[in-house]
């Protein structure tokens, strides 16, 4: 978003400058950066910042006007602050949710750490619950996606005349990546505002149509990702998923905080890694130390939703494009996925 700096005076520079200092709430990032900021006026010891923002969400609206009012009102040089926040580009119409209305529970599968096994806990939750329910899965890592290669998929959906996209459908599931449009080699090298702009195209261009669930696939971090996506639509919740090793929860407790932050409930945790089945024996072994899963439990007064397993077979199963649960019915790892599906489905 361009910002609209009145007379573009040494003053509004310096007002922006001090903007940089406030983070959007629930996130790390500044509020000039995630490109809000819409105005700047200041004339005679008065300032009028006027925000674009892109969500209802009354407590995050209020909680945003009070940190820049407070921050501005410290500067000796600022007498009053006036701020005109702006929802412009939240719409009713059916042209900008239309395409997700008809999808009952939208369930995120979160982590702010990388490497903790989202993808393969999406896909297997997507996959598990498409043998009793409409499913669709969204891979929303746009800078690293993973649904092509686990699913099996190198070709493009097929879009319309007016440039809506068909997901694609294998496996009793819709599946949509920004993986299947640029070609999976093909490195991105986005923005925020471009990042932010493909989430939503998600989500507006794509024709979902009658789902029970849609799984969204998260990329790690609390960036222009999820802030898009907390913005733009009413998520059922999210499902936080971490590894047994006490590191990895310093990160996965950010990502859960953010959705708390933003009034998104956080559902439960899935423990990956939690143990390796040697393919031999069957004998189980607890390779990682530490209790990750019953610490974030705990602390968020979430349920451990699942605990799973490391097993050769399940990785093998993502290189061959064929999701485990499907093929493996009677396993552990499949139980403990019906495990997740008999907790949403009472949702």
């Amino acid at each position: 978003m361009i910002i609209n700096l009145r007379n573009n005076s040494m003053e509004n520079q310096k007002i922006l400058e001090i903007l940089k200092t406030i983070n959007y709430p629930g996130f790390s990032r500044d509020i000039v950066s995630f490109g809000i900021i819409k105005e700047i006026n200041f004339n005679e010891g008065k300032v009028l910042v006027t925000v674009d923002v892109k969500t209802d969400n009354k407590s995050q609206i209020k909680e945003l006007h009070n940190s820049i009012k407070n921050t501005l009102e410290n500067n000796k040089d600022i007498d009053e602050v006036k701020i005109q926040i702006l929802n412009s580009n939240i719409k009713d119409d059916s042209k900008e949710t239309g395409n997700i209305k008809k999808i009952k529970k939208i369930i995120a599968v979160a982590s702010a750490k990388g490497g903790v096994g989202k993808s393969t806990v999406s896909i297997n939750l997507a996959a598990s619950l498409s043998k009793n329910h409409k499913v669709g899965i969204l891979d929303l890592d746009i800078y690293g996606p993973s649904l092509p290669m686990i699913t099996g998929v190198d070709f493009q959906p097929k879009v319309n005349e007016d440039g809506k996209i068909y997901p694609i459908e294998k496996y009793n599931m819709k599946l949509m990546s920004f993986g299947f449009l640029s070609g999976n080699n093909s490195p991105a090298i986005w923005r925020g505002p471009m990042v932010a702009r493909m989430t939503s195209q998600f989500f507006d261009d794509v024709l979902w149509g009658d789902l029970d669930y849609l799984i969204l696939d998260l990329p790690p971090g609390t960036g222009d990702i999820q802030l898009t996506l907390v913005q733009k639509i009413a998520l059922t919740g999210a499902i936080i998923v971490t590894t047994p090793q006490d590191l990895a929860i310093i990160d996965v407790q950010k990502g859960a905080e953010m959705f708390k932050k933003v009034n998104t409930p956080v559902l439960g945790i899935v423990e990956n890694m939690t143990e390796f089945i040697c393919p031999d024996t069957q004998k189980s072994y607890k390779i990682f130390k530490g209790n990750g899963a019953k610490i974030l439990s705990k602390e968020l007064n979430v349920p451990i939703l699942a605990e799973i397993p490391i097993y050769p077979v399940l990785s093998e199963s993502a290189d061959k494009g064929t999701p485990f649960v499907l093929s493996n019915e009677e396993s552990k790892i499949s139980h403990q996925f019906n495990q997740i599906n008999t907790f949403l489905d009472k949702l």
